[in-house]
Order: C-alpha cells, then structure tokens, then sequence
C-alpha cells in the first residue's frame, strides 16, 4: 500500500489517477423503484456490494468496482487519521469527529466543549455555515431566532477534530483542508489501506474537506477492516466509539443510529448523494451508491440489502420504510427493486 505523500490538487476539481479513454459504461441496474397508487413514476439505478464474513465478494449490482466518491462514509478513516495523527479523543468525542451528525442541541454543545477545551474557536472552523440537517431540528432552530452556524454543520465534529490534532502537531490550522497538508496526506493513507486500494480521484466533499474516491468493493472492505480490526488500534476505537454513542454520529431520528442501537456490533455511515456502508461484527459488510443522488432511497435499499445478508430485526423494517403521501394519506412507496 501507498504511503508516500501525494501531489496537492486544485480544490475546485476531482482528479483522476489517469485520464485513459474508456468504453461505454453499461446502463447501471435498477435499485429502487418510485411506485404512486401502484403506478411505477420513477426508478433510482445504482451499483451495490455485499461481501461475505471472510471478506470476499458475494452479491454485486451494477460497478461495484468503479471508483466513487463515499462522500461522508468515508468519515470513519478520517477519524482515524486524527487519532494516527496523536490526537486522544475517546467516547462521544471521537463518535462525533466521525459524525454527520443531525445539528441538534446536544451536538452543537459538544462541538463547542471541544473547541474550548483545544484551545480553538468556532472562527477557526472551515465548514460552511448551516442549518440543523435533521429537518424537524432546523424548524425549530430556526423558530428559536438562531441563524446559519459552522458549529451547526454536520461535518462540524470532523472539522473541530480535524484542527485539534493539527495544533497538537503544530501543524498549519489556515491550511488544514489543503490536500497536501500532513493531516490529509495521513488520512489519503489511512483510507488507501482500510480499502485495499489506491486512491482513484481527489475532490473537495461539500464541508471543503478532501475527498477520496474508492470503489464500492473498496469501501465495505474499509468498514469490515475497521469491526474486525485488534482493539486499542485506532481504526477498532473510532468502531467502537460510533457504536457505543450513534446519536453522535447521526441524531435522534436517523437510520444510522437507529441500526447500530438495535443490531449488536454493527457500524454504519451513510454519505451524501446516497451512499451507505455498513459491516457487521462477524466481517459482512455491504456499500452501495444510487447514482441520482436520491437519499431518500437510501433506507429501502438499505433494508433489502440487509436481508439479502440474512439479517432479521425489526429495525430492518423500519429502515426500510419510505411512504408516498398523497394529500395527508400513504399512496404509496419507494421500494427496493432488486
């Protein structure tokens, strides 16, 4: 695996590895299907992966092998290259630097503590001011007079952890998010040895983090790495730490958290535009990525997936639970397709 140091790239743009003409891609498959008052409106195609508990390829749709951007899946490696980097984060701490978590007031108060107590400032943060992402939180955050807020953003937990280790170090904090930064060159490599593979293409994640693309395959075996890896490493803490307090890590009302609460040992993370990864403690894991973007597929797909792995819970059902309304009534639903 590739530890050297990589070149900076332009922070506008995603940057192939090569730029070699390719063939057509066939049409990917189908995932999830849109069906109002039984009438098929709308279909959301994809690619999808599961692996077996010895890690190896049982169940494609799709490219599981072409190179994607995990978007925020890919939050648990960066986690674990602050933690690579020195930084001692343990409990809800290190559960939120690997958090897109839902803005809500018990995430906000710790984004803050954790500022403080690194000497830092909410000034200091580099992610974008926003609202509450959990939409019941942003009403009410709204109502309450409070306006857009770095600290608020998701990737805020990320972002605060991501400056500590920087002053730790004595690294650059003005340049943190630079791609040639030693912060971001330890976390090119921890995601380069958590997937198994090179670093295809390196973008800029909507929080103006770096962003690493791996395949799909590559990415389900970065979490099934992260369960199976030797305690006290940093890879099983930032685990251990997502799956001791997932209302960290997502919020409340998400299904993230919801999934790692109600199945023993699991680790999930979804990632904008519709990205999910999630293993098991026994080595099974699974990724998949809608190409539309459609988040709102992500639990039905998700759900599918999970039984197809032979998982039984009533959290499955629930997860997988994506109503249409019609007026104030359900007419129908997003349903998984394969």
């Amino acid at each position: 695996m590739s530890t050297s140091a990589q070149p900076a790239v332009p922070a506008q743009s995603a940057v192939p590895a090569q730029s070699t003409p390719s063939a057509p891609s066939p049409v990917p498959p189908v995932l999830a299907e849109v069906v109002r008052s039984g009438f098929v409106e709308g279909r959301h195609r994809g690619s999808l992966v599961l692996l077996a508990a010895d890690g190896s390829v049982e169940f494609t749709l799709g490219d599981a092998n072409a190179p994607v951007f995990p978007r925020s899946s890919n939050k648990p490696m960066q986690a674990a290259g602050v933690l690579r980097a020195g930084l001692e984060l343990t409990g809800e701490r290190l559960a939120i630097a690997a958090a897109s978590h839902s803005g809500e007031a018990f995430h906000r108060e710790l984004v803050r503590q954790m500022l403080a107590e690194h000497d830092l400032t909410a000034e200091r943060l580099q992610c974008p001011p926003d609202l509450p992402l959990d939409p019941t939180e942003a009403e009410a955050y709204l109502a309450s007079g409070a306006v857009r807020d770095p600290v608020t953003m998701n990737c805020s937990g990320k972002h605060t952890a991501m400056l500590a280790a920087c002053a730790l170090r004595g690294w650059p904090l003005d340049s943190y998010l630079d791609p040639a930064h030693p912060l971001q060159q330890l976390i090119h490599s921890v995601v380069e040895e958590a997937a198994g593979e090179p670093v295809a293409a390196v973008g800029t994640d909507g929080c103006g983090a770096p962003l690493m693309a791996i395949s799909l395959v590559g990415l389900a075996r970065a979490f099934r790495s992260f369960v199976l890896a030797a305690p006290g490493t940093a890879e099983r803490r930032v685990a251990d730490a997502m799956r001791a307090h997932p209302e960290y890590v997502a919020g409340t009302r998400r299904p993230d958290t919801w999934l790692m609460r109600e199945i023993p040992g699991a680790l999930s993370k979804m990632g904008a535009e519709a990205v999910q990864a999630v293993a098991l403690p026994d080595g099974r894991a699974l990724a998949f990525k809608v190409d539309d973007g459609g988040t709102r597929t992500l639990g039905p797909i998700l759900a599918r997936a999970l039984t197809l792995m032979g998982v039984e819970a009533p959290v499955v059902t629930r997860i997988g639970r994506a109503p249409l309304l019609g007026g104030d009534r359900e007419v129908g639903a997003i349903r998984a397709a394969f």
